[in-house]
């Protein structure tokens, strides 16, 4: 579930701003929660607003005003998206201070709220760690995923190739592939790698710093194309 907080002192720029985030979130089939504030003092009064995900703030409050107000919120510990809602632009360079992601000028334009949604929702996508999840007899492990380079498999195991370590694990290579996001990519019957970790791709081999691993024919072109737009987005 995605936390979204907005904090206007005006109630009639609340709601439609709320409205639209609601028809994004939907169309998107995405699960969420909206919370809105009166005020700065009644956003950071508590200890709720630490967890928010995306928080669309206004500048110009009466008292604590918005930049004040995501000082503290910064200070308390919060980590989340901070966009900032303003009329004037001006106002918008003081926001790195507090390293706030965008902001929306008022009055709103629906598409302009829509388009820095979904690049606030993309962000947080990909700052959230994802991890593999290992449930065994006596304990349950997580490896984190972006520091795996690759799983491969051994027989009835498949090994985890995590930066500084190996963990091995009973499963199937086929079973694996389904859990992964999609910078993994099957490069043989027994293998699945990491492409952010991939250096250079041979004939018959992919090189992935001192590590190198056997590329079948079946997945070469597959390879192939993702290694390139990998490298594009770089």
């Amino acid at each position: 579930m995605v936390k979204i907080g907005i904090c206007d002192d005006q109630p009639q720029m609340r709601k439609p701003l709320s409205q639209t985030l609601e028809q994004v979130l939907q169309l998107q089939g995405i699960e969420y929660h909206i919370a809105e504030y009166a005020s700065g003092e009644e956003l950071t009064a508590g200890i709720s607003c630490l967890d928010t995900d995306i928080l669309f703030l206004d500048i110009e409050m009466r008292n604590l005003d918005g930049i004040e107000t995501a000082k503290l919120l910064r200070k308390k510990g919060m980590k989340g998206i901070i966009i900032f809602v303003t009329a004037h632009p001006d106002f918008v360079f003081q926001g790195y201070e507090v390293h706030a992601f965008h902001y929306i000028l008022k009055p709103y334009r629906e598409e302009k709220i829509a388009e820095v949604m979904s690049q606030a929702l993309a962000e947080l996508e990909l700052s959230k760690e994802q991890f593999f999840v290992i449930e065994q007899k006596a304990k349950t492990i997580r490896i984190p995923l972006r520091q795996t380079l690759a799983f491969q498999s051994d027989r009835r195991k498949v090994l985890a190739l995590v930066e500084g370590e190996t963990i091995d694990f009973y499963g199937k290579i086929d079973d694996v592939i389904r859990e992964l996001p999609s910078y993994f990519i099957r490069i043989h019957n027994r293998c699945i790698v990491n492409l952010n970790y991939v250096t250079t791709l041979e004939k018959d081999r992919c090189i992935m710093g001192k590590y190198a691993f056997p590329i079948s024919r079946t997945f070469r072109q597959e390879l192939e194309i993702a290694f390139a737009r990998a490298m594009l987005k770089h």
